[in-house]
């Protein structure tokens, strides 16, 4: 196989991950109502995470980058939704800061240019997938998490960080190498959640209860 061949291949495989991805989280929720082990913050930076590669994906000519978020942006704006409602906030307080942060990141692409995209597209990925870290570790359960949203979150990464590293795109290269690292994290955490392992430094039920009972 040729290289442009590989890259297309490589591409469009990691859009097929990227645009299936939040659908198994997203019907767990709306079957069960069970928000353990879920982090808002995680999904707010989803939000920023999915606006500001669709946007790039348009700048630099790759249909599988923006095509995957257009997608992906119909299955995050639901959990941001379900999720605000389940902590009792305000939707309009959780989506502003994610397209504040969005329009900020989208600037720096647009008159800095890609790597320093890159660095900047860094932290809404490490806040995405390190607030749902804190969760794992954290809540009581992690019932509410879905097992194939996490194991596809990996396999997601792993399709794009050889997608970036093919198509030699500075920006997208360092995003994914740290995406990458902290989505197998969680994989591991959270298989040895569901094996047993007790959380750690976990929150006092009597200060802050869990957002399970109020999704209803």
């Amino acid at each position: 196989m040729t290289g442009p061949a590989l890259v297309t291949l490589i591409g469009w495989l990691a859009t097929l991950a990227g645009m299936s991805l939040g659908l198994p989280q997203l019907i767990k929720l709306m079957r069960t109502r069970n928000v353990e082990g879920l982090s808002l913050f995680a999904w707010q930076a989803t939000l920023v995470i999915n606006l500001i590669w669709l946007v790039h994906g348009l700048r630099i000519e790759q249909p599988p980058q923006w095509v995957t978020n257009v997608v992906a942006l119909g299955t995050t704006v639901p959990i941001v939704v379900l999720l605000a409602r389940a902590h009792r906030r305000r939707l309009f307080g959780v989506v502003w800061p994610a397209l504040a942060a969005a329009g900020v990141i989208i600037g720096i692409d647009v008159v800095i240019g890609s790597a320093a995209y890159g660095v900047a597209a860094i932290l809404p990925a490490v806040g995405a997938m390190a607030g749902q870290s804190v969760e794992l570790v954290r809540a009581a359960h992690v019932r509410g998490v879905s097992a194939i949203f996490t194991v596809g979150a990996f396999v997601n990464q792993c399709l794009w960080l050889t997608f970036s590293f093919l198509i030699a795109d500075p920006g997208s290269v360092i995003a994914t190498s740290i995406a990458f690292a902290i989505t197998g994290f969680n994989l591991a955490w959270y298989m040895l959640r569901r094996l047993g392992l007790r959380p750690l430094f976990a929150r006092d039920p009597v200060l802050e209860p869990e957002p399970e009972a109020l999704l209803g």
